[in-house]
C-alpha cells in the first residue's frame, strides 16, 4: 500500500502523462470500437452546435418576422420545425450510439483484464498466494480492474466534444468576434479550474482507491473466519476492526467530496456568467445594428451547452488518478515474475508410482528452513505414513510431493521423473491430494466430486461407497444434486472430509496423498475407508498412498512409517520397529491417543 500512498505525492503532470499512457493502451486494444464511439460523440457535438444555428435562424426568420407581421409564417415555421427535428433525431442516434459503443469498449477492457488477472492467479505458485491476502487479490481482479478502465466511460465523449468546442468557437466568431472573445476568456478559465481541481483531488482519490482495497481485505477476512469469530465471541472486535477501516475510507471520501463541493458550483456557474456577459454586451450590439438578434441567441445558447463538454474533459482528468492506481495494482499481478514452469513428460511410467526425495530443503521465510536435507523413498503400491509433531514439516512435505511448491534445494521425483519435468496435465493425472483443510464449492455433491468431469453417476456412487459416504449422500434431499452451501457448511466435518477424499479418488490417481484428511472421522469409519480403499486400489491397477497420520490405528495400517522431527527424517521403518527402538516416537503416538481418550471421557 505504501506505493499507492506515495502516488499522492507524484507531480500532477507526471500523473497525467501516465494516465495518457494507460488510455493509449486501452485505445490500442479496442481501436475499431473506440473510433466508432468517438465518431458518435463528434456527431453529438455537431448536432448540438447545429441546434444553436437553427435557434438563431429561427429567431431571425420565424420569430421576429412573425411578431413584426402579426401572423405566423407557416412555411418558415415548418422549415424550422423540420430542422429542429432533424437535429434532435441525429442527436438521439449519436447519444445512443456513443453510450452503447462506449459501454462495450469499457466492459470489453474490464473483461479482458479480469480474465488475464484470473489466469495469472492460476499460474502463480502457492508460495506467491500465501504472501498475498485474499481480499487484496479480490480487489485486484474487481475494483482495481474497473478503476483502470473507468476513464473510458467519459473518454469517447471528451475526445468527440473537443471537435464540438472547436466548431462552437468558430460559430461564435462567425456570428460576432466581440462576443466570441468572451468565450476565449471563459473557456481557458474552465480548463484552469479543472487543472487546480485535479491537483487537489488526485491524491485524495488515490487514497480512497487504496482504502477500498483495505476495506475489502478486512471484510473478506471477517466473513471467511466467521466460524472463529462466532465461536470465540469476537463479533464486537471484528465490528470495531471493520468500523475503523470503513471510517478511514469515509473520512477520505468526505475529504474528496469537500473539494468537489467547492469546485463543482464554480464549474457550473462560469458558463452562466459567460451567458450574462454575452447578453449584457450583445444587447448593446444588437441595438447598434452590429449583429442580428439571432446571432446573439446563437452565441448565448452555445455558452449554455459548452459547459457539459468542458466538464467531460474534467471527468477524464478526474478519473486519471484512479486509472493509474488501478493500472499499477493490476500490472503488479500481471507482471509478477514468480512462476512455476512445467515440462513435457506426459506420464511417470505405469501403475503405482514411487516417490523419492533427495537432499530436499525448503523455507517459507529465507533463513528459517522448514525441511532440512530430507531423504525419503516411498515404495510404489504401498502405504507410507508420515508422523511428526506439529511444525515438524509434514504438510510442507506434502506440498513438495504434490508440487504446490518447489524445493529450495534437492530433488523430488515421482515415478522416477523429476517433478519439474512432468507436464501440468500429467502431474494432475498421476497425483491427487486430500488436503488438511477441506474445501467444498457452493455446488452440488456431484460437481464437488467430479469438478465438472464427464463421469456417470455410477462411477460417482462407486467412489462414495469406498469413502463410506454413500449412505449420508443418499439421505440428502436431492441426493447427488443437493447443493452443499458455501464451503460445504451444510455437512459435518467428517462428511466434508469424505467428499474431499472421494474427489481425489475419482480421478483414479497413481499416488494418493492424504494430509491428515481423516482427522474428523471416528476410528471405525476411518478403518472401513482404508479397508475399502485397499480393495478399490487392487481392482483399479494399484495405488501408492502417502498419508500424514496421528492415530495409532492409521499408522499401524501403513507398510512403512517415516518419523519427521525438526524438518528432518529422524527414523523410518515399520510401526512396530519404531515403537521398539524410539522413545520419542512412542511418546508422540501415545500422546495423541491419550489426548483423544481424555476428550472421549469428557
Amino acid at each position: 500500500m505504501t506505493g499507492l500512498d506515495s502516488l499522492g505525492q507524484t507531480d500532477t503532470s507526471r500523473l497525467t502523462r501516465r494516465g495518457v499512457v494507460v488510455m493509449g493502451r486501452g485505445i490500442a486494444r479496442e481501436k475499431p470500437m473506440f473510433a466508432l464511439a468517438v465518431l458518435f460523440s463528434v456527431l453529438f457535438g455537431a448536432t448540438t452546435v447545429a441546434d444553436a444555428w437553427v435557434l438563431g435562424w429561427a429567431t431571425d426568420h420565424v420569430i421576429r418576422p412573425s411578431f413584426a407581421d402579426g401572423e405566423l409564417l407557416v412555411g418558415a415555421s415548418v422549415v424550422g420545425v423540420l430542422l429542429f427535428l432533424s437535429a434532435a433525431l441525429l442527436r438521439m442516434v449519436s447519444v445512443v450510439g456513443r453510450r452503447l459503443i462506449g459501454g462495450i469498449v469499457f466492459y470489453r477492457l474490464v473483461r479482458g483484464d479480469r480474465r488475464a488477472v484470473t489466469r495469472r492467479y492460476l499460474e502463480l505458485p502457492m508460495r506467491w498466494h500465501q504472501s498475498h491476502p485474499t481480499g487484496q487479490l479480490l480487489s485486484n481482479a474487481n475494483a482495481d480492474v474497473e478503476a483502470t478502465w473507468s476513464v473510458f466511460q467519459p473518454l469517447p465523449m471528451a475526445i468527440g466534444v473537443i471537435a464540438m468546442l472547436v466548431v462552437a468557437i468558430v460559430s461564435m466568431f462567425l456570428a460576432d468576434p466581440v462576443l466570441a472573445m468572451i468565450g476565449l476568456v471563459v473557456f481557458p478559465a474552465l480548463f484552469a479550474i479543472n487543472v487546480v481541481y485535479q491537483r487537489w483531488q488526485g491524491p485524495l482519490m488515490t487514497r480512497v482507491q487504496s482504502l477500498r482495497g483495505d476495506v475489502s481485505a478486512v471484510a473478506h477476512e471477517s466473513f471467511d473466519g466467521a466460524l472463529v469469530v462466532k465461536s470465540l465471541g469476537r463479533e464486537a472486535d471484528e465490528t470495531r476492526r471493520f468500523e475503523a477501516a470503513t471510517n478511514e475510507l469515509r473520512d477520505a471520501s468526505v475529504a474528496a467530496g469537500r473539494i468537489r463541493a467547492v469546485f463543482d458550483p464554480v464549474m457550473e456557474s462560469l458558463p452562466s456568467v459567460g451567458v450574462l456577459l454575452v447578453l449584457l454586451i450583445g444587447i448593446g450590439r444588437v441595438e447598434s445594428g452590429a449583429i442580428a438578434p439571432g446571432d446573439l441567441v446563437q452565441v448565448a445558447y452555445l455558452f449554455t451547452v459548452v459547459a457539459m463538454p468542458v466538464r467531460a474533459i474534467g471527468w477524464v482528468l478526474g478519473e486519471l488518478p484512479r486509472a493509474v492506481v488501478g493500472w499499477d495494482r493490476v500490472r503488479g499481478v500481471l507482471d509478477e515474475q514468480d512462476r512455476m514452469d512445467y515440462g513435457s513428460v506426459r506420464a511417470p511410467g505405469e501403475g503405482p508410482v514411487s516417490v523419492d526425495l533427495e537432499g530436499v530443503e525448503f523455507a517459507h521465510t529465507p533463513g528459517e528452513p522448514v525441511l532440512r536435507g530430507v531423504d525419503l523413498s516411498v515404495v510404489p503400491g504401498g502405504v507410507t505414513a508420515v508422523v511428526g509433531a506439529t511444525g515438524s514439516g509434514k504438510s510442507t512435505l506434502v506440498s513438495l510431493v504434490t508440487r504446490l511448491v518447489d524445493p529450495d534445494a534437492g530433488q523430488v521425483r515421482v515415478g522416477g521423473v523429476d517433478l519439474p519435468r512432468l507436464s501440468h496435465a500429467a502431474l494432475a493425472e498421476a497425483v491427487a491430494v486430500a488436503p488438511q483443510t477441506t474445501f467444498l464449492f457452493d455446488d452440488t455433491v456431484r460437481h464437488n466430486i467430479t469438478l465438472g468431469a464427464d463421469l456417470d453417476d455410477e462411477t460417482v456412487w462407486e467412489v462414495l461407497r469406498v469413502v463410506q459416504a454413500e449412505q449420508f449422500v443418499a439421505a440428502l434431499p436431492d441426493g447427488l444434486d443437493t447443493r452443499l452451501g458455501e464451503r460445504g457448511t451444510s455437512l459435518s466435518g467428517g462428511q466434508r472430509q469424505r467428499i474431499a477424499l472421494g474427489r481425489a479418488l475419482i480421478r483414479r490417481p497413481r499416488l494418493l496423498v492424504l494430509d491428515d484428511a481423516t482427522s474428523a472421522l471416528d476410528p471405525d469409519v476411518e478403518r472401513r475407508i482404508l479397508d475399502a480403499l485397499e480393495d478399490w486400489t487392487r481392482a483399479n491397477g494399484g495405488l501408492t498412498v502417502l498419508v500424514v497420520a496421528y492415530r495409532k490405528a492409521t499408522i499401524a495400517l501403513a507398510d512403512h512409517v517415516v518419523h519427521l522431527a525438526g524438518g528432518r527424517v529422524v527414523d523410518q521403518g515399520t510401526h512396530e520397529e519404531l515403537r521398539e527402538r524410539s522413545q520419542a516416537y512412542r511418546d508422540l503416538v501415545d500422546a495423541y491417543d491419550e489426548a483423544r481418550e481424555e476428550l472421549d471421557h469428557e
